[in-house]
C-alpha cells in the first residue's frame, strides 16, 4: 500500500475539474501541499459550502443558494423575454455584456446523442413549461454555435413555435474588428445568409 494516498487521492480529485490531466493536477497539489496550506484549507472549506449550499433555481434552473435566484427576483427584469442558454457559465457571459435585461432558462447541458443525453435530460419540458406561462413572449436560442447546440436550439425551437411563441436565435457573423481573409469559410457562409 502506498503510504500517500491522501495525496493520490487529491491528485485524483483534482483531474476530474475540466482540461485537467495527471501532470496538472499534481501540479496544483504539489503547490498547494507545499507553499499554500492555507489557500488549500480555504479551497477545501469553500468547496464544501458550495456544495452544502448551492442548487438549482426553482424557475431558472441556475445556481443560487436560494429557492429562486436574485436575477428572477429582480422586477427589473424583462419577464416578456426569456434567453435560453446551456450553462450558468453562459448565462454570466450573457450578463457581462448588459445588453440583455430579460430573464433566463439554463439547460445544464446540450442534447448530445452519442452520450446519451436528450430533451428530458437537459429540462426541456420545464423550459417549455416556463416559456408557455402567458408572460413571455420571445424565447432567444442561446445555446452554443457547435454541432449539439445547434441541435439543442432546433429541436427546442420546433416545440416552442408548434406553442405558437416567437423564438429567435443569437446572430453569428463575421466578428467585429476582423478581416475576411482570416475568418473561417464557416462564419463567412453564415455571415452571408444572416445578413440583415
Amino acid at each position: 500500500m502506498s503510504d500517500t494516498h491522501s495525496l493520490d487521492a487529491l491528485v485524483q480529485a483534482l483531474r476530474r475539474l475540466p482540461g485537467v490531466g495527471v501532470r496538472s493536477a499534481q501540479r496544483m497539489a504539489f503547490h498547494m501541499l507545499q507553499h499554500d496550506r492555507d489557500g488549500a484549507q480555504l479551497l477545501a472549506r469553500s468547496l464544501q459550502e458550495a456544495v452544502t449550499h448551492v442548487h438549482h433555481c426553482a424557475l431558472c434552473h441556475t445556481f443560487t443558494e436560494g429557492e429562486v435566484c436574485a436575477t428572477c427576483l429582480d422586477p427589473r427584469r424583462d419577464a416578456t423575454k426569456l434567453a435560453v442558454v446551456e450553462t450558468p457559465a453562459d448565462q454570466a457571459a450573457l450578463e457581462r455584456t448588459g445588453a440583455f435585461k430579460g430573464r433566463y432558462f439554463v439547460l445544464m447541458g446540450k442534447l448530445s446523442p452519442l452520450d446519451g443525453v436528450g430533451p428530458h435530460d437537459i429540462g426541456v419540458h420545464k423550459l417549455i413549461d416556463r416559456a408557455s406561462d402567458g408572460v413571455v413572449q420571445e424565447v432567444i436560442l442561446a445555446t452554443n454555435f457547435t454541432a449539439e447546440g445547434e441541435a439543442t436550439a432546433h429541436v427546442i425551437g420546433q416545440a416552442l413555435k408548434s406553442r405558437g411563441l416567437v423564438v429567435t436565435r443569437l446572430a453569428r457573423g463575421v466578428p467585429a474588428g476582423s478581416e475576411l481573409e482570416y475568418v473561417d469559410l464557416g462564419t463567412i457562409a453564415h455571415a452571408l445568409v444572416d445578413r440583415r
